[in-house]
Formats: structure tokens, C-alpha cells, sequence
């Protein structure tokens, strides 16, 4: 019931400003997100690789509307690619990239800002050892988005996409992604999307999921199985099994904060788990998101304030 105005929230400036001027909130923020600066990434990357999770790092920011603001995204996103490669952490280390945080929402020329940027990164990652994972963001840029990797691909042919299973095209997306050397990230989806779209009911949402994942596990590609739920989990790993899948032809990710005993497990097992761990500034809509995605997280916010109060 609290999923829709929170996201409502996400996009609210006056909200943001509320919650971003309470001194008992960034205490909070801090189980979800690694830190400000650069280095405060590459710290956190370094305490997760030593527990043999691999990482893959998001610099904060989207719906950027100043070319400034893209530049300088972009080069958060090469001055931390260059100290994974210094730190010796680019070996299970990448980064996720939000097309509108470097240009994609301009007003002119958009889409080809966002790819000179995504460009510019991904050459930064070939340079550093590792990859890309281009993120998705709410249905209306889907399209752009998948051309901008299809472009990528041409010389970066490991840049990683992302597919939600909440919209009811993904399915047939998954069929056109699961190629050879295609690296898919399925989540379930984090955006307020409109009936015509995208599946609102949950068990609609886990069916669709368990779908696009079985098109993934059959294809070429290398499923990249993003979620938290523990059953969703569970039919990940029998589908893999049925397809012959070793761990080094899938992995799990799960976020930063959440659920880290089922990451530590996954672990222990054998699995190649991920945790996509976010950092900087631009942290409120990032965080708002992780609020309506789980009651649980909600509730642990909500005890948090009460507690410091």
C-alpha cells in the first residue's frame, strides 16, 4: 500500500529536501549505501571481495538535466575504475551506469551524450580489467537504452544489460538478449509503471520473473539472477542445474545492506554472488526506492529514527 507514494516521494523535491535535512537520516542511509567519496568505495569493494563477493559499484545520480553534471559523472565513473585497477579489486569488481545520470534525459541530443559518456567508461573499464552494466530505468527508456547497448556492444561486446520482469515485454526481451556472450541482469523492477505496461499484482510479477528466468537459463548468454526473494532464489539455482549451468555461468546479486546472511550463504556454497553497492551524494532517490521495494526496510528506517529520537 506504501509502495506507490514512496516512489511518488522518490521524484518529490520537497520530500527530498525533508529527509535530506534530518541529521538522524544519513545513519540510516548508511546501511544501503557504501559512502560519498571514491575512496569510501573503494573501501567498502575491498571489505566485500575479502569475504569473496564480487561487487559492482553505482555512482548516484539520475535525471540529470546539466551536461556539467554528466561530465562529471562520467568521470567519478573512470576515477573508479582506475583505483579498482590500482587496488588489484578489478578482478571481481565492474560498474552500473545509469544512462540519465550521464546525459540520456538532456533536452538536446540526449542519447548521444549518454553514448560518447558510456563510451568513455567503458573504455575505462577495458583499460581497468573489467565491465559494464548498463542499469534500466523506468519503461518509457527502455528502447534507448537497449539500442545503447546493441551500440556498445559493437566494441564492448561485454557490456552487461538490464531487463525488469514487472513489464510485459521483457519476456520477449529475454529471448533477444540470451546470446552468446550476453551478460542479462533480471530484476523484478523498482519504478511506479502505469497497468498497461507492466504487471501489478506480486504473484504476476514472480510468474513473469520465473519466466524470462527459464528464457535466460536455456539461452546462450549469462544470466545475471538479481533478487532477494529466497524463492525466486531457490528457482534460479534448479533452473541453472536443469540447464547444465556450473556457478561460473551464472551469478546471484542481491544490494548492498540487504539480505547479507543469504549472500554470505550463497557464498559458502559455491555461487558467484554480486552486490551492487551504490556511493555518493546523490543517494534520496536510490534510497526512497529501497523503501517501497520491502516493508522490512520501511520498518527498519521507521525503528531507526524512533531509536536515535
Amino acid at each position: 500500500m506504501l509502495r506507490l507514494p514512496l516512489l511518488a516521494a522518490a521524484r518529490s523535491t520537497s520530500m527530498r529536501r525533508l529527509v535530506e535535512g534530518n541529521p538522524l537520516t544519513r545513519s540510516v542511509v548508511n546501511r544501503f549505501v557504501a559512502g560519498v567519496t571514491t575512496q569510501d568505495a573503494l573501501e567498502a569493494t575491498r571489505n566485500l571481495h575479502e569475504q569473496g563477493l564480487h561487487i559492482t559499484l553505482d555512482h548516484l545520480g539520475e535525471d540529470t538535466l546539466d551536461r556539467g553534471q554528466a561530465v562529471t559523472t562520467t568521470r567519478a565513473y573512470r576515477e573508479v575504475l582506475s583505483g579498482l585497477d590500482e587496488a588489484g579489486l578489478a578482478d571481481r569488481a565492474e560498474v552500473s551506469v545509469k544512462l540519465s545520470a550521464i546525459g540520456h534525459t538532456l533536452s538536446t541530443d540526449g542519447d548521444k551524450i549518454a553514448l560518447d559518456n558510456a563510451r568513455q567508461i567503458c573504455e575505462a573499464a577495458s583499460a581497468a580489467g573489467t565491465t559494464v552494466t548498463i542499469d534500466m530505468e523506468d519503461h518509457s527508456a527502455t528502447d534507448s537504452t537497449l539500442d545503447i547497448v546493441s551500440n556498445l556492444r559493437v566494441d564492448y561486446p561485454w557490456v552487461g544489460a538490464v531487463v525488469q520482469a514487472y513489464l510485459r515485454r521483457t519476456e520477449g526481451d529475454c529471448r533477444d538478449l540470451a546470446t552468446a556472450g550476453s551478460r542479462v541482469r533480471l530484476c523484478k523492477g523498482a519504478y511506479a509503471e502505469p497497468e498497461s505496461v507492466a504487471f501489478q499484482d506480486t504473484s504476476e510479477v514472480d510468474r513473469s520473473y520465473v519466466r524470462c528466468l527459464k528464457v535466460l537459463m536455456r539461452g546462450d548468454g549469462y544470466p545475471m539472477v538479481a533478487t532477494h526473494d529466497p524463492r525466486m532464489v531457490q528457482v534460479a539455482g534448479e533452473l541453472a542445474s536443469n540447464a547444465g549451468r556450473t556457478p561460473e555461468n551464472f551469478e546471484y546479486q542481491m544490494l548492498f545492506g540487504i539480505r547479507p546472511d543469504a549472500q554470505e550463504r550463497l557464498v559458502s556454497e559455491g555461487n558467484r554472488m554480486r552486490v551492487y553497492l551504490p556511493y555518493g551524494d546523490e543517494w534520496y532517490g536510490y534510497f526512497m526506492r529501497r523503501l517501497a521495494e520491502r516493508p522490512a526496510n520501511l520498518a527498519f528506517f521507521a525503528r531507526a529514527l524512533l531509536t536515535r529520537g
